[in-house]
């Protein structure tokens, strides 16, 4: 079960969450439409690699990331979009492209959308791509301690 290693943390740390399980949908969009959540309450993870290192931009689902400011605030001289088979085997429990925005239990840095910090909750794929996890946003930002920029 993919999820269940999210929700076991999740469960160790006390924190509330609801799970919302939807029908097959591949993009955040579709996601948002399927569970009735507006999509810029649907946080997406993007895989990014900078200066050759794996990371996670997390940003709301109709958002796209800005590689600019990325490389900015990381001071890096090169981010690029990372392939499915580069990240593939990081996440051997989670369907591909249904990583939860939990870097921090895979060893990768997170970088967070500041307009996901202003929402009180937070929703995003648990692992699979029928079922989402959702959560107070102040308990995601104190389990990750992702870094905030404006993208």
């Amino acid at each position: 079960m993919p999820v269940k290693k999210l929700k076991d943390y999740l469960d160790s740390h006390y924190i509330e969450y609801i799970t919302i399980r939807h029908s097959a949908a591949y993009t955040a969009q579709k996601i948002a439409a399927c569970s009735h959540i507006s999509g810029k309450e649907i946080a997406k993870t993007v895989m990014v690699k900078i200066d050759g290192n794996m990371a996670m931009v997390v940003l709301p689902a109709p958002s796209k990331v800005n590689f600019n400011v990325l490389k900015d605030v990381a001071n890096a001289e090169r981010i690029e979009l990372a392939t499915e088979a580069e990240f593939r085997d990081l996440f051997p429990e989670c369907e591909i492209g249904a990583m939860p925005p939990f870097g921090n239990l895979y060893g990768i840095d997170v970088y967070v959308a500041e307009s996901l910090t202003k929402d009180e909750a937070i929703a995003f794929n648990a692992g699979s791509h029928r079922e989402l996890i959702q959560l107070a946003y102040k308990d995601y930002e104190r389990l990750v301690l992702p870094k905030i920029v404006k993208i």
